[in-house]
């Protein structure tokens, strides 16, 4: 980055980093989704996925001793109205999961400032042999089939806001409706926030204010779809925030505390989402991240929350546009028999969409088959049978 040029995904060296970032999140969200049981603690949960990350990217790149790597958004567990940001530090309550709850994890890890975010949502208990019926479900499937038609809709020429109608159109499906305002964002190097966003749902305000665009090859986006059973409004209610994030906003903090957190979360995260779980002493990360907030030195990632009784779904995945199609570098496959819906994708385009594959890049195909090797005949034989 010393000469000033932004570095992209035309460089297989960057590619690579992504993929090896997306292998240690997808590693870490099985291992959470394994756990996630009825009597768990989301507290735990979010601290094991921290650690995880933590850990498996530390094996990597072990020679280049300045080459940053690490946590890219620290692990939330959010659960049935919750929208997002759940990940409570020490101090503040817990919540223990039970069957039957709705449970969306969301985590990212970089590697040199290469960030793979990924959300998956799972339901506790549910399995082929008793699948999730009713409204949980069909928060489910609308949320998966949407960021399905997301992902087709991802590539080169095509504008923003096709995605935000497919979204539409498979959440009403579903008699859903995706949360208001929500953005997805392009991935640039050390900045989880990049210009170009797509967004769901938007309000009379937002669709003035919001930017089309159109996406290019070399480009890179964290595709992220969250679809309610309400109205579709995510609201603030009198849980902390725990994750923040540092923002290019300068100003003279008047508190040696707010100075010493600032120092320590620059040193430590940069640019990067941070938990206040992460400070050794958290009362003074508490303190400190005060005036940071507002002097807008730092930024808080609210936590979100539907009415009572509604549940929200999310997921979410990488995606590297190449020049011969997309790659997805994270995102798990998904149990489609653990969920029964009277309600299916009905519109005829949003059908014939998504009969198609993903129109992913040959060459993660070819790499995964070598890698595969052998493996590569049962698992064709078991695509072919999804719901065996």
């Amino acid at each position: 980055m010393a000469d000033g040029s932004e570095k992209t995904v035309a460089d297989e060296i960057v590619v690579t980093k992504y993929k090896t970032a997306g292998e240690i999140v997808n590693r870490t969200l099985k291992t959470l989704l394994e756990h996630c049981i009825d009597g768990a603690s989301v507290k735990e949960l979010c601290d094991k996925g921290d650690k995880l990350i933590t850990e498996e990217t530390g094996k990597v790149y072990k020679k280049e001793k300045e080459l940053k790597k690490g946590i890219a958004f620290p692990t939330c567990l959010s659960v049935n109205n919750c929208v997002c940001h759940f990940s409570p530090i020490k101090s503040e309550p817990d919540y223990t999961l039970k069957d039957g709850d709705i449970v969306k994890i969301d985590l990212g890890a970089h590697i040199d400032g290469f960030i793979a975010v990924v959300a998956f949502t799972t339901i506790v208990g549910a399995s082929a042999e008793k699948p999730a019926t009713g409204r949980k479900a069909d928060a489910v499937l609308a949320a998966y089939w949407a960021s399905e038609a997301a992902l087709r809709l991802l590539k080169v020429g095509n504008g923003n806001y096709k995605i935000t109608e497919g979204v539409q159109k498979v959440a009403e499906a579903f008699k859903c409706k995706p949360i208001e305002g929500m953005l997805s964002h392009q991935l640039k190097q050390f900045k989880i926030d990049g210009e170009k966003t797509i967004i769901q749902n938007p309000n009379e305000a937002q669709k003035k204010e919001h930017e089309k665009c159109e996406f290019d090859v070399h480009e890179v986006y964290a595709m992220d779809v969250l679809i309610s059973t309400g109205e579709g409004v995510g609201k603030e209610q009198d849980t902390k925030v725990s994750i923040f994030k540092k923002t290019d906003e300068n100003y003279q903090l008047k508190m040696k505390t707010s100075r010493a957190f600032l120092s320590e979360v620059k040193s430590k995260f940069g640019n990067m989402p941070f938990n206040l779980r992460h400070f050794e002493e958290e009362t003074k990360a508490r303190m400190g991240v005060v005036e940071c907030v507002s002097h807008k030195v730092i930024e808080p990632f609210q936590v979100l929350y539907e009415r009572p009784n509604e549940f929200v779904a999310q997921f979410k995945h990488t995606v590297l546009v190449l020049s011969n199609g997309v790659t997805l570098v994270t995102g798990l496959d998904f149990p489609e028999d653990h969920y029964k819906s009277e309600h299916s994708v009905t519109d005829p385009e949003m059908k014939e969409l998504l009969s198609h594959a993903v129109n992913k890049s040959g060459k993660k195909k070819k790499k995964k088959a070598a890698a595969e090797g052998k493996a590569s005949e049962t698992s064709a034989s078991r695509e072919s049978a999804p719901n065996a």
